[in-house]
């Protein structure tokens, strides 16, 4: 079907689900900065967000329209959306440890809260551009990946996969409760797409990371990591530390959310792996060698055994999305890996107490 909305121009808000969150708030930021008016839907059940929405509507008073409502509640969704001329799907339960320890709760946010969203939006007589993040997770533990092992991460042996990274093509295989709960949202997202016009495009995202990022153990590591640094407290690797991931600032993933939703018509029905790509990559054991650099010390490390489907090695193959919009990341790992250090050691300076959820 055809989206409905086509390139009409729209008022009301830019509504995103998960707003005080990290990336909902510095896209809010964005959004904000150039004009448009923002209504987050947030329950603040995430540490450190209640500090992001003091910041946020202290920076832009009553263009920011705050409801404290939970994505599981309908007809909550349904008044959130009503007006709205653009939707970013964030509000998720985002740990894989947290779903293997109650993986109803995980289903009723992720697929359920979803699905809320989508019925909201279906019922609408124009429905607006829909954003939904989604996760690299859907491709499982990549466990069939041929690779090799070096000094300080793995590398893959198919010159393809190390040229351009994981591409879309990659068959889904959803491992853990978190990796069927995207997976489910992810593709319910794209049906509605096909089913019902919902103007709608997936972001299979990496890491991503920056100012704002109240990291833990279980989401958010690069930022818990440097979290750790700063208190001298030690960090732990699950699995050797050899891990690679390509990493993408926040930034750069605003500006392909934007790109995202002015494109809609040539991308809704589509997902995109999104991330830092082939240029933009890091072992976790370089992210300690890279904080060591940085702070002039090296925290301590301990190991642990590995995590229910963690990828030895995944990197964003970008090139259909970047060939679509021009879009490419601009900020490289150790400008960026700095900017998030930096703001970590001002946000310390404001507040003694401890970082650390």
């Amino acid at each position: 079907m055809i989206p409905k909305n086509g390139k009409e121009k729209r008022d009301g808000y830019a509504v995103i689900t998960g707003g005080a969150g990290f990336v909902g708030v510095n896209v809010a930021q964005r959004l904000l900065a150039q004009g448009t008016v923002v209504r987050i839907f947030d329950n603040l059940s995430r540490p450190g967000v209640e500090r992001n929405l003091q910041w946020l509507v202290g920076d832009h008073g009553e263009r920011v329209s705050v409801m404290v409502e939970d994505i599981r509640d309908a007809p909550a969704v349904r008044k959130a959306v009503h007006d709205a001329h653009q939707v970013f799907h964030f509000a998720a339960q985002v740990a894989v440890t947290t779903s293997i320890q109650d993986p109803v709760r995980d289903f009723e946010i992720n697929v359920g809260g979803t699905l809320n969203l989508l019925e909201a939006l279906r019922a609408l007589k124009n429905p607006p551009p829909l954003l939904f993040t989604s996760t690299n997770k859907v491709y499982g533990g990549l466990e069939n990946l041929a690779l090799r092992e070096e000094a300080t991460r793995y590398a893959p042996v198919d010159g393809s996969i190390a040229e351009y990274g994981i591409p879309e093509s990659t068959p889904l295989i959803f491992h853990s409760p978190y990796g069927c709960s995207k997976g489910a949202a992810d593709q319910y997202v794209l049906d509605y797409a096909r089913m019902y016009g919902i103007p709608a495009v997936v972001f299979r995202m990496s890491c991503i990371y920056g100012p704002r990022q109240f990291g833990t153990e279980d989401q958010g590591w690069l930022a818990h990591f440097f979290i750790r640094a700063l208190e001298n407290r030690s960090i732990t690797l699950y699995g050797d530390g050899k891990q690679v991931r390509d990493i993408l600032f926040v930034d750069d993933l605003v500006d392909a959310m934007q790109l995202a939703i002015c494109n809609i018509d040539r991308l809704w029905g589509r997902a995109f792996n999104i991330g830092g790509g082939p240029s933009q990559t890091t072992s976790l054991l370089e992210i300690v060698d890279l904080i060591e650099d940085l702070h002039g010390y090296r925290p301590a490390v301990r190991f642990d055994t590995w995590r229910p489907g963690d990828q030895r090695y995944y990197v964003s193959d970008i090139r259909n999305f970047s060939n679509l919009t021009g879009w490419a990341p601009q900020v490289g790992v150790r400008e960026g890996v700095a900017r998030l250090s930096r703001w970590l050691k001002e946000l310390r300076s404001e507040k003694p107490a401890s970082l650390v959820a």
